[in-house]
């Protein structure tokens, strides 16, 4: 199992302060697949860019079709740029992959029971040691307390702490389109209501 989908099974298995938003989810998701990438050698990120550092696979689809999207080129890719340009639908890929009958995001997440699978459990294993990417991942969402975040001082973590700092920046940019929208319909009601 990797991050992304691990994360994914927090969010069905964990109460949140608030239900998690599919454009929120995607956003966390393609954090949590470049915290993956990072992890297993495939980029580095340097300066808030993400640089390609080798061409192997990972050995997961999901992860290895992330990697073949990488921007190869200088400047790079900003961490910013990665997690709109590859979290635009990623929610509803990750359920497709986890449920390959394919009944959709509305089946996935009716609440099951945790536990009910290997993945499963795992998630939940790593949720309950409190594994730091996992537990930073779900804080920005709102899920599990927001001092979990922290990390040990290492060069990776200032990674994982500046991918969560623009996972979160995203989320809040995010926030604010979703209420400039609200206001904005709100006002054009108005004026079809006006005498």
């Amino acid at each position: 199992m990797t991050t992304p989908q691990d994360l994914l099974f927090v969010v069905l298995d964990v109460r949140a302060e608030r239900p998690v938003e599919r454009g929120d989810l995607s956003l966390a998701l393609a954090g949590a697949e470049l915290l993956d990438l990072v992890g297993a050698g495939v980029v580095e990120v340097r300066e808030e860019r993400i640089v390609p550092a080798s061409g192997h696979l990972t050995g997961d689809r999901l992860l290895d079709q992330a990697s073949s999207v990488l921007v190869r080129e200088e400047p790079y890719e900003s961490v910013e740029d990665w997690l709109w340009r590859r979290g635009d639908g990623l929610a509803a890929t990750y359920t497709a992959a986890l449920e390959p009958g394919g009944s959709g995001l509305r089946q996935l997440f009716k609440r099951a029971e945790p536990g009910d699978s290997a993945e499963r459990r795992q998630a939940a294993e790593r949720w309950a040691v409190r594994e730091p990417v996992l537990t930073g991942l779900a804080a920005e969402l709102g899920i599990g307390e927001p001092g979990a975040k922290g990390t040990e001082e290492n060069p990776e973590s200032d990674t994982v702490a500046l991918v969560l700092a623009a996972v979160g920046d995203a989320l809040t940019e995010l926030e604010a389109v979703r209420q400039r929208r609200r206001i904005e319909e709100d006002a054009f009601d108005n004026v079809w209501r006006a005498p």
